[in-house]
């Protein structure tokens, strides 16, 4: 009897709580539904709808002119010397080449991005991409592959220029970085690790970024939309689709992506390209001057009401800046209507004004105001500088003229001539035993007295020709050798 009330009260336990369960669920249901419909307006899904429905419209018009690009670059390799190599043991089976300390030959392989800015062809994208490269692919949107050819290469803005046989082509238009505003919404288009066309999109975090360590003329876009390895010479575009910058690096503590990416403005790209394509090389202006950035100190010993500009240390002799009356201590505050409150900024500027353009400059000058008028120059040869693109132990080691600014900031006594190392490339075959700001004074005996003197030295030394070189460093000249190590 006590058993079957057990079972009696089971069942009717159960069926409550199937009951009370439904019940539960079905409030639940009803719950979730009026909390979503609560939380979720009509208008805000409509409006995110028309947000993603732009985004979509704007990437899907600018990507058919985003490619993609490969390169393959010959490295050549110095091999190691075994202890067994004169053994004919181990030379009948492995060859005589086994242990030789002879250069060998490898294949690389690069990838990256480039943007379709003329009809016919012409693709931008950064030099780091393309350089030294012996084949470059470029593979268009729409599956086309088509061998491309280097147009120009300008390493003082990591720029180029590569050129297809083709015409008709999807352009991206050119927009006006210098209107973009930090917090603006842009998109990234590229090829990170190899995966075309692929989109991503954040704001410009900030504008003008300078020694960054990149190029020689810097004044990078920052955004945090996602850039990674094969992003390079890709597009970042404005919420209209128009070419604001040109995607060439990141700032990264795990080789990826950490939300900071640069991009050379389109501003800049675009004179470098049409340089680049017009005349062969880069046309720069030049002004004259060394210059630096003022200080709080600076700013109280020169008398100036703001913490502004930039101060003028040198003029050079018979340079526009000379002829314009410019003196040292004058504090340079704009450059056409622009404010220069960064020397790397000014920098820019002047490069990119075309040569025998009458500019118009404010500057400070004991404590008053003052408008001069400059007719900009070409930048003197003497003052560029020579890429190490030589086949031989000096590959990768970039060299200048030694400049009266060069002399006074490194110390070089007048009797010292000859070139000044201004950088040395990872993996050349002279890293390690040159140093950035040797001056090279002899090279194999022969006098260098400037870079004409350089560059007709070491073009004719051969890719295996071990070299002696001497050189002023630290006060003192010493000789010191290029070879096989």
């Amino acid at each position: 009897m006590f058993e079957k009330k057990s079972l009696v009260f089971a069942a009717v336990f159960t069926i409550i709580g199937l009951i009370a369960g439904l019940v539960i669920s079905s409030n639940f249901n009803f719950l979730s539904k009026a909390y979503t419909e609560e939380k979720i307006s009509k208008e805000a899904i409509d409006t995110l709808s028309k947000i993603g429905n732009a985004m979509a419209e704007v990437a899907g018009a600018v990507r058919p002119a985003v490619v993609n690009i490969s390169s393959t670059r010959t490295i050549k390799t110095q091999g190691m010397p075994s202890p067994f190599f004169n053994d004919p043991f181990f030379r009948r089976f492995f060859g005589d080449e086994f242990g030789s300390n002879k250069p060998r030959e490898r294949k690389e392989s690069g990838l990256g991005s480039g943007v379709i800015v003329d009809r016919d062809g012409y693709i931008l994208t950064n030099s780091h991409v393309i350089k030294d490269a012996d084949e470059i692919k470029v593979k268009l949107s729409d599956k086309r592959e088509f061998k491309g050819k280097v147009v120009g290469i300008d390493q003082k803005t990591d720029l180029a220029v590569v050129k297809i046989d083709s015409d008709n082509l999807p352009v991206i238009k050119w927009g006006d970085s210098d209107k973009m505003r930090v917090g603006e919404t842009v998109i990234a288009i590229g090829n990170p690790f190899g995966l075309n066309q692929t989109v991503t999109s954040g704001i410009v975090s900030a504008t003008g970024r300078a020694n960054v360590g990149i190029a020689d003329y810097e004044d990078f876009i920052q955004t945090d939309a996602a850039i990674n390895p094969g992003n390079s010479g890709g597009a970042l575009v404005n919420i209209k689709g128009e070419l604001i910058g040109i995607n060439t690096a990141i700032f990264s503590t795990s080789g990826g992506y950490m939300g900071i990416g640069f991009a050379i403005p389109s501003n800049m790209a675009k004179i470098v390209m049409e340089s680049l394509v017009k005349k062969g090389k880069v046309v720069r202006g030049w002004l004259g001057v060394s210059i630096q950035q003022i200080t709080p100190e600076l700013s109280k010993q020169f008398n100036l009401k703001e913490e502004k500009g930039v101060l003028v240390g040198d003029v050079v002799e018979d340079s526009p800046a000379e002829k314009a009356g410019i003196q040292r201590g004058d504090v340079i505050v704009e450059f056409e209507g622009k404010e220069t409150n960064d020397p790397a900024n000014l920098r820019n500027m002047v490069a990119s004004t075309l040569p025998g353009k009458e500019v118009s400059m404010k500057l400070i000058r004991d404590g008053k105001t003052m408008t001069v008028n400059v007719i900009i120059a070409e930048l003197p040869a003497e003052m560029q500088k020579v890429s190490g693109t030589f086949e031989n132990y000096l590959k990768g080691v970039h060299v200048q003229n030694i400049t009266p600014e060069i002399r006074k900031g490194l110390d070089i006594p007048k009797r010292i001539g000859g070139v000044v190392v201004t950088d040395i490339e990872e993996e050349s075959p002279a890293e390690g035993v040159l140093m950035q700001n040797d001056v090279i004074l002899e090279i194999n005996k022969a006098r260098i007295n400037n870079m004409k003197d350089y560059e007709a030295v070491v073009s004719k030394i051969m890719p295996d020709q071990n070299i002696l070189l001497l050189i002023y460093r630290n006060g003192s000249t010493v000789y010191i050798t290029l070879s096989a190590r």
